[in-house]
């Protein structure tokens, strides 16, 4: 159909309101009414999906919606754009032949510029308005026991369809001309159209006596986030093309398109489901390997046996026991039964996300035996990846995936806000977090979320900031009927009870030793509301798990003494060992590598570690592609068996090293940190028992480096090189935990792990242990107590000012619903805030020289009162091993040691 045909009454686009246009062909509509068709059916077939319609319901804080309620919410969801008929909108695509004589009308949008058509501040736009829709007043009636307040709310929420709610009171004015007829459009006339199509569209919505839809706030939230993820689909030209000429019986070919793309994005599992084997494969079969059967050990047979319907189960037991595994089994039985549709595997970090989504890939092909297995997303920003098969961005927003495939089944992996409507994704913890904070499409990632198994990988991880924030998103998850799994392998007692009784914690807690009593490794599970008992009666033993290991530990006062690690390092080396060096600060982990280098020489140059033959360390503060390189060569270096580098070798690294990465090592040294902490980075020693020791090192060893004499008052006023310790180090700021931990290394010249790890993190992080050395070392200590109890409050208020009100009706709560104007501020972690560079032209990998780097992340507090320019393009100057690049009078240098600043 020609788009531009003349007519007496004008072009096509000029008679007809539209809803999108085509950028590069001038005139190209699709009309309005059949845009809100394609997104009304496509709510509605997200509906007819069993597990999102249930964990709807459960929003609402009921069991089922009949076929009335789906109807109206469809209704309601077509209705999204309905702001679209006003003239400032429907005159933005007209060309200046297309104005009548007069003065044009002012340019509009379709969301805010409702308010005053919504607030009755234009009041006979208002009575108009709601007057043309023909049934308005008698649904307020009859689907809303709360005086019309609850159908408000639900329209609120479905013109918040671009991801934020939206305000009903602003500094919109009213323009009664936007409403009225212009040119040959009748905006009033639109709507009684629109709104007589959608009575015809849901009839069964204007079914007699069905009960009136649930009232709750965070039923419209969540309808919020289905509506948003509804308009996504419906908006799609690959199953919705652009159709200009009105067609009454429009909506039996939106509802075909929107069966096609539910199913092809693969929200529509049920032949997936009939397919799945009555008898799925046993969890020894998922997890063999062709050179290794798989028997499960004690954590996992123990992860299958609470009841599968409980919405939390926590798993604790040590590094390099199986939890993954534990976790996948679990999701397996959980998926088999019906109580999930599909799972999102949240990570600390970057790196363990991408090592843990090649597993899961491999999980998945098992699981599903008869060829339709899901491809697993990897949820992380900058990577297109689905499976095995990798994407590239090209113009347009379009992507190429390299099996040439079409991206229907890989649509949730093309953008970051449609990670979480995969059904099988792997990513940072950041990608979930996002669903409980109040930035733009959270509501979106939150219903996505809510169908399947939210899995949390090293929750000891999370700060207090993100505590609070994990909190909250588990709240609305459980709140919609979700299921969450929570891993770690050293959680102390505080923090095991905020999950399992949110918001009902005994203020007193556990004694310390009744918290060292509770038993390890472990599985706890979620006890049903109203139980307040402060007992551990929900965790369970587990049984070992055959990982016992013995580590000679001791303190080294070498904090600051470069040469001496070096030293340590390069003995141990010599002697074959394979030596991990965990230091706390980039900066101290240069300063060591720099050392080694220097004490090494070229007779010694073997023993360090290397990328293509380039002497390096891992941290955090390199390029992509390059940071890829490190974890992939770690692993080679310090994996398992065969793969295992022979001889001697020394990796410097940071907290890098610590999570997620399989990498086992005969000797480690590491910075004093908290006891859970270390005990983490310990699980990095002697982790795969096959592989051969040195003489000398059969037993594994760890020296802790701490400050000269390992006395700690001094770094409370130490400002420079505090390697992130104390109150000016960042990263660790207790002193209280970190002298507690000092403590235990003196007391325990020998770990016994995993048979003391409770007893390790609970008298290292549990208060009662905290406040006997606070009242033992004085004034000064019990003013830094003071000051770290005063930040968790201000972190955790933080937190809380940056959450979704999902308590909050978006009606007649508004403004108490909003999103902050600044919400670019908002962030999944405190001070992670980093500005990716793009660099132009790509200088040349200091580590790969066949590979360019086109970004860098820098830490956005390094830029200090230097400006950025416009366009964030840096071009940097190549120089002798590596380039840098300026910024104001700010330069910045990267090589094989990272990026660092000059």
């Amino acid at each position: 159909m020609n788009t531009d045909t003349e007519t007496d009454s004008g072009p096509v686009y000029r008679r007809q309101f539209w809803a999108k246009s085509d950028r590069d062909i001038p005139g190209r509509i699709h009309l309005l009414e059949h845009h809100l068709a394609d997104v009304g059916a496509c709510f509605e077939a997200l509906l007819e999906q069993p597990l999102i319609r249930q964990r709807l319901a459960a929003s609402g804080g009921v069991d089922y919606l009949d076929d009335a309620a789906i109807a109206r919410l469809a209704l309601f969801a077509a209705l999204h754009d309905i702001g679209k008929v006003n003239i400032g909108f429907q005159t933005r695509i007209w060309q200046d032949a297309d104005y009548p004589p007069g003065r044009r009308p002012s340019r509009a949008g379709h969301t805010v510029d409702l308010q005053p058509v919504l607030n009755g501040n234009d009041g006979d736009t208002n009575r108009q308005f709601f007057d043309a829709l023909g049934w308005w007043d008698a649904a307020a009636q009859s689907w809303d026991d709360a005086g019309g307040e609850t159908v408000c709310g639900l329209l609120i929420a479905a013109l918040s369809h671009h991801g934020r709610p939206l305000p009903l009171e602003g500094n919109r004015n009213p323009h009664p001309q936007l409403w009225r007829p212009y040119g040959g459009l009748d905006p009033v006339a639109a709507v009684r159209r629109i709104g007589g199509l959608a009575r015809r569209w849901f009839p069964a919505a204007f079914a007699p006596g069905a009960p009136p839809l649930p009232s709750a706030p965070a039923f419209q939230h969540h309808f919020l986030g289905l509506g948003n993820l509804a308009d996504w689909i419906g908006s799609n030209e690959r199953w919705f093309p652009y159709i200009n000429a009105p067609d009454d019986d429009y909506i039996n070919t939106a509802r075909r398109q929107a069966h096609t793309a539910i199913d092809e994005i693969g929200l529509n599992i049920t032949q997936q489901r009939q397919a799945f084997p009555t008898a799925p494969p046993s969890f020894a079969s998922l997890f063999s390997r062709q050179d290794k059967p798989f028997s499960p050990n004690a954590i996992q047979k123990a992860a299958q046996e609470p009841a599968l319907d409980a919405p939390l189960v926590i798993i604790e037991s040590e590094t390099g026991s199986g939890k993954t595994e534990a976790a996948l089994g679990r999701f397996a039985e959980m998926y088999r039964a019906g109580l999930v549709d599909g799972l999102y595997f949240a990570l600390p970090t970057r790196a363990a996300a991408k090592q843990i989504h090649g597993r899961v890939n491999r999980f998945i092909h098992r699981m599903f035996p008869n060829g339709d297995a899901p491809e697993p997303v990897l949820a992380i920003p900058g990577y297109l990846q689905a499976g095995d098969i990798t994407g590239h961005h090209m113009h347009d927003y379009q992507v190429w995936w390299d099996d040439h495939a079409a991206d229907g089944p890989r649509w949730a992996a093309e953008s970051p806000k449609r990670f979480l409507a995969a059904q099988i994704a792997v990513g940072t913890i950041d990608q979930a977090l996002l669903g409980a904070l109040a930035v733009k499409n959270a509501h979106l990632r939150a219903a996505s979320l809510a169908r399947n198994l939210l899995v949390v990988d090293e929750v000891h991880a999370s700060d207090i900031y993100m505590g609070v924030v994990l909190e909250a998103l588990l709240a609305a998850h459980h709140g919609a009927g979700g299921y969450a799994l929570l891993m770690s392998a050293t959680l102390g007692s505080d923090a095991r009870q905020r999950w399992l009784r949110p918001g009902r914690r005994s203020e007193a807690g556990l004694s310390l030793d009744d918290a060292i009593a509770v038993p390890y490794p472990a599985i706890s599970v979620r006890r049903r509301a109203g139980d307040d008992s402060p007992s551990e009666k929900d965790t369970t033993a587990a049984g070992e798990n055959g990982q016992d290991k013995d580590v000679a530990i001791a303190a080294a006062p070498e904090m600051s003494d470069f040469a001496a690690v070096a030293r340590r390092a390069l003995d141990a080396a010599g002697a074959g060992a394979k030596v991990l060096i965990i230091r706390n600060t980039v900066g101290h982990a240069v300063n060591t590598q720099t050392a080694l280098q220097e004490l090494a020489g070229p007779g010694a140059a073997a023993l360090l570690f290397a990328v293509n033959g380039v002497p390096t360390l891992h941290h955090g503060r390199f390029a992509a592609g390059d940071r890829k390189l490190l974890d992939d060569a770690v692993e080679r270096m310090l994996g398992r068996g065969e793969s295992r580098q022979s001889g001697g070798l020394v990796v410097v690294g940071t907290q890098t090293l610590e999570q997620s990465l399989d990498i086992d090592a005969d000797f480690l040294l590491t910075d004093l940190c908290p006891a859970d902490v270390l005990l983490q980075r310990i699980g990095r020693l002697h982790r795969h028992r096959e592989n051969r020791r040195p003489e000398g090192y059969a037993q594994p060893q760890c020296r802790v480096l701490t400050p000269p004499d390992g006395d700690l008052s001094p770094l409370l006023r130490q400002r420079a090189d505090a390697n992130g310790l104390g109150p000016h180090g960042y990263v660790y700021r207790s002193l209280q935990m970190l002298e507690a931990t000092r403590r235990l290394i003196d007391a325990h010249p020998q770990w016994r792990i995993p048979a003391m790890n409770r007893a390790l993190v609970e008298r290292a992080t549990h208060p009662h242990a905290l406040d006997a050395i606070t009242d033992e070392m004085g004034e000064d200590w019990r003013q830094h107590a003071n000051d770290v109890a005063g930040g968790h409050i201000a972190d955790a208020q933080i937190a809380r000012n940056s959450l979704i009100r999902r308590d909050k009706s978006l009606f007649t709560d508004n403004r108490e619903t909003l999103f902050p104007g600044d919400e670019e501020k908002i962030r999944t972690r405190l001070g992670d805030d980093r500005l990716e560079l793009p660099l132009t032209p790509p200088p040349r990998s200091p580590l790969n020289p066949s590979e360019l780097i086109d970004q860098l992340a820098l830490p956005i507090r390094w830029l200090g009162d230097a400006s950025l320019p416009d366009d964030y393009t840096i071009t940097p100057t190549p120089t002798d091993g590596g380039f840098d690049f300026s910024i104001g009078d700010r330069k910045f240098y990267y090589d094989r040691l990272g990026l660092r600043r000059v």
